[in-house]
């Protein structure tokens, strides 16, 4: 997968995994990676998936409407991709934390789904639910932070309350925040991200 690998200046930081949004490249989120972990080891990575020229990480029906069975094998190959990568940029595969906006936090909720331990946590900007009506592996102490539009047309408030569900049911930590907008990023909800992945993962 076309990706970029910079490797941080904190040892003790998770290496964060930056999966953009429709339309997005690998060069997207790497001003987020720098407001909410400096220190943290970088693999951004494009989606391998094009809609109309735009690169996703999974098909799509329609808008909202998710091409099952290619995210589950694009889910895949991104997992397959991160234990690849693990071993080529010599970062600990245990301590990855994707930090993901729309269509990126979406295949980042997808690894949470599918594969028990691939993620030790995930900041997810605009997700929706990947799957309904499937048994999630144990989430047990992963903490997941998840920002929402109280205003968001793509992502009702009932999408991201299912997600928060179906999460805690699993057994992660889960903390929601609300911003009074749409489906944009905002600045106000990655500083909080950052708050929070320094509470969870930066310990002094």
């Amino acid at each position: 997968m076309k990706h970029i690998f910079q490797k941080g200046s904190n040892p003790e930081a998770p290496l964060l995994l930056l999966l953009h949004g429709t339309g997005g490249t690998e060069t997207d989120l790497l001003p987020l990676a720098e407001m909410v972990s400096p220190g943290s080891s970088v693999l951004s990575v494009r989606g391998n998936v094009l809609e109309n020229g735009m690169p996703r990480f999974f098909r799509r029906l329609s808008e909202g409407v998710f091409d099952e069975e290619d995210l589950i094998f694009r889910t895949k190959e991104l997992y397959d991709f991160l234990e690849s990568a693990s071993k080529k940029y010599d970062f600990d595969r245990e301590r990855v934390v994707a930090l993901g906006y729309s269509n990126g936090a979406n295949i980042a909720a997808s690894l949470l789904f599918h594969f028990e331990g691939a993620l030790q946590g995930a900041i997810l900007h605009h997700p929706m639910v990947p799957r309904r009506g499937i048994a999630l592996p144990s989430l047990s102490d992963i903490p997941v932070f998840i920002a929402a539009g109280k205003n968001d047309p793509i992502c009702p408030a009932a999408e991201t309350d299912e997600l928060n569900q179906l999460l805690l049911q699993a057994g992660a930590t889960v903390d929601v925040q609300w911003e009074n907008y749409g489906h944009q990023l905002t600045r106000s909800e990655v500083e909080a991200a950052g708050s929070w992945f320094q509470k969870n993962f930066l310990k002094e």
